[in-house]
C-alpha cells in the first residue's frame, strides 16, 4: 500500500477531511477531499459533517477552519514555519491605534490571525473584498493589512479606504516587477496576463484580468484562449492542470514569474499528512471569546452575496 493508499484508509477510519489551499503542490492537492481559495475554504469548513478537518496551509487558514468548527478536532501536518508573514503584520496594538484615531468600521483580510480577526467588523477574502467593503454603509472603512488589496478594493468603490498598516503585504506577490511582465509578455504576446490583487499597484495596472486564485481557475477553464501567464504562487499552475486534466483539455500556463513560492505554503508533504492522521498532533487551540468574535466577522461576511 502506497503513502496516498494510507492516507485515504486513514482517513476513511477517523472521519477526516482534508482541506488543500490552492498553492499546495499537486501531490498534496490530489489526496485533498477540497481544494480551494480561502473564501471557498472557509465555506467547506463550515459545512463539513468530519469529526477532524486536516488542513493543508498556512496557520491563519487552520485557525479560521477552528472558529467555524469550533466543536470539531482541526489538525495542521506541520506547524514549523508555517506562520504567513503577512496575517503577522496587523498586530492588536496597530488595530487599537487606528481604532481611537477613526470611528470607521474595520474590515480585515482573511489572512490575519485569529486575534485579530475577533477586533473586526467583518472579514473578506481576495474574492470577495470589493463586495463586503460595497456592502457596508459607512463612507471611510479600515482594511488591513494588505495595502495592494486595499488598492485594488478602492479602484471598486466610492468609500474612503484607510490600508492598516501602511506598508503590509505579501512578499509572494510584492515581488512581481514590470520587468517580469515584458519578459512574459514578449516571449507569449498572445496569453492572457492573470494576477491577484495581493500585486503592486503597477502589475494590476497592467493586467488583462485580476483575480483571486480560484477566480484565475474558473478564468482559464473558461476562456477560449489558449496561453496564460499567471501572476500569483506558481504552484496555482498545478492547480489549474488538475481542472483541465479533468476535462481532458490542455493549456499553455505560464508562471509570471519562477520565484514566486510561498515558503510556508511548502513545509506541508504527504509524510506530514500522515503522520497528522495517525498522531492527531499539531491540532489548532484557540481561546473561546476569541473564536466567538472571529466567528461572528467571519460569519458577517459569508452573509455578503
Amino acid at each position: 500500500m502506497d503513502i496516498k493508499d494510507r492516507i485515504l484508509k486513514l482517513k476513511e477510519e477517523k472521519n477526516a477531511i482534508i482541506l488543500a489551499h490552492n498553492y499546495q503542490p499537486k501531490e498534496i492537492l490530489k489526496v485533498a477531499d477540497f481544494m480551494g481559495d480561502s473564501l471557498e475554504l472557509c465555506i467547506k469548513a463550515k459545512e463539513t459533517s468530519a469529526d477532524i478537518i486536516v488542513f493543508c496551509g498556512v496557520d491563519f487558514m487552520a485557525e479560521s477552519a477552528k472558529i467555524l468548527n469550533p466543536e470539531k478536532k482541526v489538525l495542521m501536518p506541520e506547524i514549523k514555519g508555517t506562520q504567513c508573514p503577512m496575517a503577522h503584520q496587523l498586530t492588536k496594538d496597530i488595530i487599537l491605534k487606528y481604532k481611537e484615531k477613526y470611528d470607521a468600521p474595520l474590515v480585515i483580510y482573511v489572512n490575519t490571525t485569529a486575534e485579530a480577526k475577533a477586533m473586526a467588523d467583518i472579514t473578506c477574502t481576495s474574492a470577495n473584498a470589493d463586495k463586503v467593503v460595497n456592502s457596508l454603509s459607512a463612507e471611510t472603512v479600515l482594511f488591513g493589512p494588505d495595502k495592494n488589496l486595499a488598492y485594488y478594493v478602492q479602484k471598486r468603490s466610492d468609500k474612503k479606504i484607510i490600508p492598516i498598516p501602511e506598508n503590509g503585504g505579501c512578499y509572494v506577490h510584492q515581488s512581481f516587477t514590470i520587468e517580469d511582465v515584458k519578459k512574459a509578455k514578449e516571449k507569449y504576446p498572445n496569453a492572457v496576463l492573470l494576477v491577484h490583487p495581493e500585486c503592486n499597484p503597477e502589475i494590476q495596472d497592467v493586467a488583462d484580468v485580476i483575480a483571486s486564485t480560484s477566480g484565475m481557475v474558473k478564468y482559464v477553464l473558461n476562456s477560449d484562449e489558449e496561453e496564460f501567464i499567471i501572476g500569483t504562487e506558481k504552484d496555482l499552475i498545478g492547480r489549474i492542470e488538475i481542472e483541465l486534466e479533468k476535462l481532458g483539455e490542455k493549456k499553455k500556463l505560464i508562471p509570471l514569474s519562477e520565484k514566486a513560492v510561498c515558503k510556508e505554503m511548502k513545509q506541508i508533504s504527504l509524510e506530514k499528512i500522515e503522520r497528522c492522521l495517525l498522531e492527531e498532533k499539531y491540532e489548532v487551540k484557540l481561546d473561546e471569546e476569541i473564536i466567538r468574535r472571529a466567528r461572528k466577522a467571519i460569519e458577517n461576511m459569508l452573509k455578503v452575496k
